[in-house]
C-alpha cells in the first residue's frame, strides 16, 4: 500500500492507496510550529481511525508547498511506518512534457495536478484548484504542460479584505441568493463566492480562444464545490486529483 501526503499551506492531506483505489483520506492542519514528533502521533492516530495496517504500507511520496513543513512530515513518516517518502521535485521522471520557461519553477501541486489530468481526462484540459491560493493549470492537446495562473483564493481574499477595512466582518463561504446585496454580507458573499465563480468562467473562456478550442474543466481544492456550482459552465469534480498524481508519480519513480 502507498502513503500519499500533500502539504498545502493550510493542510496537510493525507491517503493511502491499496494499489490503484484509495481507501481513504485525512487532513491535519498545516502547523509551521509543530514539530516531526507531534506531526507523527497525528499520523498514529489517523491511522487507528481508519484502521489502516501501518505493517502493509510499502511506500510514500510527499508533495510539499510549505518547504519548513516537509522534513517534520518525512520525519513523522519515517517514525511511524519506517519508510523513507520519495519527495516531488525536479528531476522525477513525469511523462508530462513541461512546456513552462523553467520547469524546476513548477510547484509540486501543479505538477501532479497536472500529471493526474493528463492521465485521466480529455485533452486540453484546465485544473482549476481553489485553496489557500488559486491555480489554474493547462495541459493542451498534446499533453503539454503549457502554464497557468494563479490569483489569491478565497480565503486569502477574505482576510485581505477583514484585515484592511475597519467595518467588514469576517463571514462565511456560502453562496448569496441573488447577485445584488441586501446587506453587507450578502454584498460580501456575492464578491467573494460568486465573483471567484464569474473569474473561472472568463479565465476559462479566455483560455479556449488562446488555445482555439474547447477545454475540459475539473476543479479541485477545498473551496471548489461552493464555487463551481456558481459557474456557468461545465466542471468535472475531482476532490482526490492531487493524491491520485502523487500515485501516478510513485508508480513511475519507484525502484523495481
Amino acid at each position: 500500500m502507498l502513503l500519499a501526503i500533500d502539504i498545502g499551506n493550510t493542510n496537510v492531506t493525507v491517503g493511502v492507496y491499496d494499489d490503484k483505489t484509495l481507501t481513504f483520506t485525512a487532513r491535519i492542519a498545516t502547523d509551521l510550529n509543530r514539530t516531526g514528533d507531534q506531526y507523527a502521533v497525528e499520523l498514529m492516530g489517523i491511522f487507528q481511525l481508519y484502521h489502516c495496517d501501518v505493517a502493509a504500507l510499502d511506500g510514500s511520496i510527499v508533495a510539499s508547498v510549505s518547504p519548513a513543513v516537509t522534513q517534520p512530515i518525512c520525519r513523522a513518516v519515517g517514525k511511524v511506518t519506517g519508510l523513507s517518502p520519495m519527495i516531488v521535485g525536479p528531476g522525477m521522471k513525469t511523462g508530462l512534457n513541461i512546456a513552462i520557461n523553467d520547469p524546476a519553477e513548477l510547484g509540486a501541486d501543479l505538477l501532479a495536478v497536472s500529471v493526474a489530468a493528463r492521465t485521466k481526462y480529455p485533452l486540453p484540459n484546465a485544473v482549476c484548484d481553489l485553496g489557500t491560493a488559486s491555480t489554474i493549470s493547462v495541459v493542451d492537446q498534446d499533453g503539454k504542460m503549457i502554464g497557468g495562473i494563479i490569483y489569491p483564493g478565497i480565503r486569502t481574499s477574505l482576510m485581505a479584505l477583514v484585515n484592511n477595512t475597519a467595518l467588514l466582518p469576517e463571514i462565511g463561504y456560502a453562496a448569496p441568493k441573488r447577485v445584488v446585496g441586501r446587506s453587507t454580507i450578502e454584498s460580501m458573499q456575492s464578491g467573494l463566492i460568486l465573483g471567484a465563480a464569474s473569474l473561472l468562467d472568463g479565465m476559462l473562456d479566455r483560455i479556449e480562444e488562446e488555445l482555439g478550442m474547447p477545454v475540459t474543466a475539473i476543479a479541485t481544492g477545498g473551496f471548489s464545490g461552493e464555487v463551481v456550482r456558481c459557474c456557468k459552465r461545465h466542471f468535472i469534480q475531482d476532490e482526490n486529483l492531487v493524491l491520485d498524481g502523487l500515485r501516478i508519480l510513485y508508480e513511475k519513480n519507484k525502484k523495481s
